[in-house]
């Protein structure tokens, strides 16, 4: 390898690229070395042509078996057979293809939208842009969860960690440093300054400058597809492909049987070989996983405009058969938009006025409105806050310095970057006069140990100008506290003793009733460099706790509702306090009376079967880990509930992977649980969930509609030979009027019903269990029966005019016509369900597709030219109502004997 980069140093590579570290690339030159380089993306294997994509049409068995009996019509002479035989072939292939190109088009559409994202700095500010249009000389920031987006020198490193067993092989995380190599190993994992394309970030964070890109990179030189999605065949598709092959040897032996029948009785060899292979070309259902590729494809661009992103396929069937979903509160369950409301101190309890996004209000004691600034322990609450924070404050991608703080400045919203929470804290610093770049003008912050879900806290080192150290901590209240040995009250610092520790607990669990998210700070001076070294446990110095407010989402006690109607669960996972998630699940009405709560102290002292025992009664679960994450999933799973869980950080990834539907959060959602998850949340909002349920219902219920309206009709195609030659009576059907109902039929009709809306009672009944088979609620009774009652219906209209006149081609051509119209009446039949009988006017595209069929339909039968191809005749007024008459029969029939039996 080139390890030339990690042999200079950040400054040398800076210069190099032509780029300020805090400043970033100018947006026009980023784009100048996009258009240079290209996109930073892996080259993937060469997709089929359009060319190939349709010439892939005629690969199909059935297909080159009507060639090679299309061949054989044209040397006996029926050029016009031929002709029309070819024409039908060519049409069905282009219509294939089309439903293929769409299938392409719709999964690409998907694998775009779940492109991995990247923080960088750029023009001065930081913006976050898809991983495709990093450039060499950006400045990305990476932080914990991320995917590196292409090989970078480090500039900075906070304890980052970095797994490259994508790349090396290597299974133990590499500490990464900022130092220059003295000397070049040759080997990848040596490289401890060099952060590599398609590795992970494990824990800390980390700043550097894109060397490479795209095949430039290391992982570019091996060729190795990262960013691939993978697709594969779905359950449902798998099932219907074993179906399929069962189907296909069936329909042969029939129609072997129809064709030996009729060469028996005296017909002629070559027309009952041609219809022998034109009604099996017409009745094997080989397209049936393509239609369900088709019609998750459509689905998923449904989803789409819901803001709901598939990854996988599979997910699409899975969600229908949900009954339990795991969300998480803030963001999901809530607006994400946090505002201080309250602050303890050592002392007193103060409350605090102003939206989330204005940096001005009052502050309260006891009702009466007072100065911050008065009050040395809440000012050094507001400071902890401050320091120990990521969060920027911008307006229009503009960073916010502290002469906003003027009166002109309470005319505006602010937006902050970074944690929604962190973001809550500096507003509230800033209200209380306390300005980060103020702070810092006069000490610099030199280590920071980022926050983990074993931690749970977040340290900031400071050192002043005469060389004095000093941290500032913030987390979880009962976290904090049990590090502090004693707290500031006023400006004096006290012994903090088990009374005054159960005081302070005691007020800070009355603000968690009160539905506020705390979180305390705490602080202390440090001697020499002991920062440096190791991380002080104990010995902080305790100053308040905030209290915070994330209101439900308006909407989200509708999703809750709606998931109950439609049997499933909705289950709280949170790490707030207990009191604070058992406000909020209130009042979202999704804990009902009886239910129970457990925080994850609680998970921890039970065994795996007494939470298996307990998960059906638990609403709320408060204080939890990734890990208990794992652990809910798991007893859920093992009482037979099929799950989804919501999961944003990098640990969540095992929970969102082990779920049913792993749903991953798009807004603050990291790369890896993105990749590990199954469905993404383009808006991080609980009722996304339940609309992409209702619509994964939806596309199950739709294949269903299909299934039933094609193996019907296939039936009735069959039944109609099969009969005609039991009873001794002439070819009902011509093999080219075979072929053409093929085409008329299993085309747009059966397509249109792919998009057919959502039943109105759809999320008011329970979930399909996902061991159900496609079959299943009488579905296969239906098809035989409306298979067997299209074929004799079919077969008495044909022999009722055969009859009359011994007109053979009249007589066909009413069978062909009663044929076609009796399906183009049965697909509107196929749309009712056993709660619904929609409007016929609700899917356009199903009624446009029906006049398309009955005008094909109307022009062969009257059109001189197709009339001499397709052997039909004109239609008398008589005989008109006669085939309309037989067409409506079996469904009127079917109606009847569904009123029979409920």
């Amino acid at each position: 390898m080139d390890g030339s980069w990690a042999l200079l140093s950040g400054k040398q590579v800076l210069n190099y690229f032509q780029v300020n570290s805090q400043e970033g690339l100018r947006g026009k030159e980023a784009k100048r070395r996009l258009l240079k380089n290209g996109s930073n993306s892996l080259k993937e294997k060469k997709k089929l042509s359009l060319i190939g994509m349709f010439l892939n049409q005629f690969k199909e068995f059935m297909v080159l078996i009507l060639l090679v009996a299309t061949l054989l019509s044209g040397l006996l002479g029926e050029y016009v057979d031929a002709l029309a035989i070819i024409i039908i072939i060519l049409v069905n292939a282009f219509l294939g293809f089309l439903q293929e190109f769409k299938a392409e088009k719709s999964l690409a559409a998907l694998k775009k939208l779940i492109t991995p994202r990247v923080r960088l700095i750029r023009d001065m500010k930081t913006i976050i842009l898809p991983a495709e249009e990093v450039v060499v000389g950006d400045i990305v920031l990476l932080d914990a969860g991320d995917r590196v987006p292409a090989d970078i020198r480090i500039l900075q490193t906070d304890n980052m960690n970095i797994d490259e067993s994508a790349l090396t092989g290597e299974s133990v995380s590499i500490i990464k440093v900022k130092e220059v190599l003295s000397k070049n190993s040759g080997n990848l994992g040596d490289c401890v300054n060099m952060a590599f394309m398609g590795t992970l970030v494990i824990s800390g964070k980390g700043r550097g400058v894109v060397v490479a890109t795209g095949m430039d990179t290391e992982m570019g030189k091996i060729a190795h597809l990262l960013q691939e999605v993978k697709q594969e065949d779905t359950p449902l598709q798998k099932r219907l492909k074993q179906l399929g092959k069962f189907l296909v040897l069936g329909c042969l032996v029939i129609c072997f049987l129809v064709a030996f029948l009729g060469i028996y009785r005296g017909e002629s060899f070559y027309m009952m070989l041609m219809a022998g292979v034109s009604l099996a070309v017409a009745a094997i259902p080989e397209g049936l996983p393509a239609i369900v590729t088709i019609a998750l494809a459509i689905g998923g661009q449904r989803m789409i405009r819901r803001k709901a992103i598939v990854r996988r396929l599979p997910a699409v069937e899975t969600l229908g058969c949900a009954t339990v979903i795991c969300s998480d509160k803030t963001g999901t369950l809530t607006q994400n938009k946090m505002t201080v409301q309250e602050i303890l101190t050592g002392e007193q309890l103060f409350t605090l006025s102003g939206e989330s996004k204005q940096i001005w209000g009052h502050f309260y004691c006891e009702g009466k409105k007072i100065n911050p600034q008065d009050f040395f322990g809440l000012k050094k609450t507001l400071q902890a806050a401050a320091l120990c924070n990521n969060a920027v404050l911008q307006k229009k991608g503009i960073t916010i310095k502290p002469a906003w703080r003027s009166s002109k400045g309470r005319q505006f919203s602010f937006e902050t970057i970074g944690d929604p929470t962190e973001g809550a804290l500096l507003i509230a610093a800033i209200k209380g006069g306390i300005w980060r770049e103020e702070a810092t003008a006069k000490m610099k912050k030199i280590k920071e140990y980022p926050f983990n879900s074993v931690r749970k806290r977040m340290g900031t080192v400071y050192k002043d100008a005469a060389g004095k150290q000093q941290i500032y901590y913030k987390g979880a209240t009962d976290v904090i506290i049990e590090q502090c040995t004693s707290f500031l009250s006023g400006k004096r610092i006290h012994p903090l003793n088990a009374e005054k520790r159960r005081e302070i607990i005691k007020k800070e669990e009355l603000m968690a009733s009160r539905a506020l998210r705390n979180i305390a700070v705490a602080w202390k001076e440090l001697l020499g460099n002991s920062a440096l070294v190791k991380e002080p446990d104990v010995g902080l110095v305790f100053l308040g706790v905030l209290g915070m407010q994330d209101l439900p989402r308006p909407e989200a006690l509708e999703g809750v509702i709606k998931s109950r109607q439609a049997g499933i669960k909705t289950v709280m996972i949170t790490g707030d306090h207990k009191a604070t998630a058992l406000s909020i699940a209130k009042k979202l009405k999704l804990f009902p009376r009886g239910g129970e709560v457990l925080t994850g102290r609680e998970i921890d002292s039970l065994s795996e079967n007494e939470l298996i025992s307990l998960v059906d009664k638990v609403y709320v679960y408060a204080r939890v880990t990734p890990e208990h994450k794992l652990r809910i999933v798991r007893a859920f799973k093992a009482k037979g509930h099929v799950v989804a869980m919501t999961g944003d950080g990098v640990n969540d990834a095992p929970a969102v992977k082990e779920a049913d539907i792993g749903i991953a959060m798009g807004e603050i959602g990291t790369d890896v649980t993105r990749e590990a998850a199954d469905l993404i949340l383009g808006d991080d909002n609980y009722n996304t969930i339940v609309a992409a349920v209702e619509e994964g219902r939806n596309i199950y219920d739709n294949i269903k509609k299909f299934i039933r309206f094609l193996l019907s009709c296939n039936v009735g195609e069959i039944m109609t030979m099969l009969l005609a030659m039991l009873a001794g009576l002439p070819l009902p059907l011509r093999p080219i009027q075979i072929l053409f109902i093929n085409l008329a039929t299993d085309g747009l009709p059966a397509m249109a019903l792919g998009v057919d809306p959502a039943d109105r009672n759809i999320m008011q009944r329970p979930p399909h269990s996902p061991q159900e088979s496609i079959f299943s609620r009488g579905l296969w009774q239906k098809i035989l029966l409306q298979g067997i009652n299209i074929g004799i219906f079919t077969l008495i209209a044909f022999a009722v005019v055969y009859f009359q006149g011994k007109d053979l081609i009249l007589a066909q051509t009413v069978a062909f016509a009663t044929l076609i119209l009796t399906q183009l009446i049965h697909v509107i039949d196929c749309r009712k369900t056993e709660e619904n009988d929609p409007n016929f006017f609700s899917n356009p595209y199903l009624l446009a597709a029906i006049l398309s069929s009955a005008w094909l339909l109307y022009i062969v039968i009257y059109h001189p030219l197709l009339q001499e191809i397709f052997r039909t005749v004109p239609l008398d007024v008589e005989k008109s109502l006669l085939v309309l008459g037989f067409a409506a029969a079996p469904t009127v029939v079917s109606r009847i004997l569904y009123w029979y039996r409920s």
